[in-house]
């Protein structure tokens, strides 16, 4: 009699084992097919109207090609640059890409995008990934908007080395602060955050630019939103 229970517990610790590897497999294939499609993706571009020269005591009297709207290459997206040297912000060709180096820019800077096709819901496995670049104790931190207008920063911080790398931000498992957007200077931290209706995403460098050469600096290449569509 003892021998026929022990038989029947051990085939019911199997029968729930399975069971719960079934169910655990389930959910893991509903979660994976609930990330969002790629929204949308930005490679940057240089436009002859967009040379010039930065007013920096970093630059040379090389002509540069300068970030502002014209160095976006979708029709759907709009730049969005935050610090009061967001300006010197310059466009650049590295490693057979174009991207936005911030090492003229004589202040902590911002740089966002935004869809014209409306909010971005950028809740649970919603993600934004970019290759990018840092240098000599800089680094970049996920930036977003919200649909009430602030600007806030989250606590990841991205460091490379100098090497250009393919990174991947998460929304949800960090923390977020109000960022001033002219002197891009961190404040408290955001109350009540809505990520579900978020007008721009981006990045916040929050040193000022070291110049040409081995100084402290960032680039943000391709850069990709996976997100649903909120209609404004």
């Amino acid at each position: 009699m003892l021998t026929n229970i022990r038989r029947k517990l051990s085939l019911l610790a199997v029968f729930t084992s399975v069971a719960l590897t079934a169910v655990s497999i389930t959910g893991f294939a509903q979660e994976e097919a609930e990330r969002p499609a790629l929204l949308f993706m930005e490679t940057w571009q240089q436009s002859e109207s967009a040379l010039g020269r930065p007013m920096s005591s970093h630059a040379s009297d090389n002509d540069y090609y300068l970030a502002g709207q014209n160095a976006v290459s979708s029709n759907d997206l709009e730049l969005g640059l935050y610090g009061y040297r967001a300006e010197d912000i310059t466009v650049y060709e590295h490693e057979g890409r174009i991207d936005l180096w911030t090492g003229l820019a004589g202040s902590p800077v911002a740089v966002t995008l935004k869809s014209r096709r409306g909010y971005m819901d950028l809740r649970g496995l919603a993600r934004m990934r970019a290759i990018v670049r840092t240098n000599n104790l800089h680094a970049l931190h996920p930036v977003i908007k919200l649909a009430d207008g602030v600007l806030a920063v989250g606590s990841q911080s991205i460091e490379t080395g100098g090497a250009f790398l393919s990174v991947e931000v998460a929304f949800e498992n960090q923390d977020w602060f109000v960022l001033d957007p002219e002197e891009v200077a961190v404040g408290g931290a955001v109350m009540d955050l809505d990520l579900s209706r978020v007008d721009e995403v981006g990045f916040a460098n929050l040193s000022a630019g070291g110049g040409h050469g081995f100084a402290g600096w960032s680039n943000i290449s391709t850069l990709e939103v996976f997100s649903n569509s909120i209609t404004r």
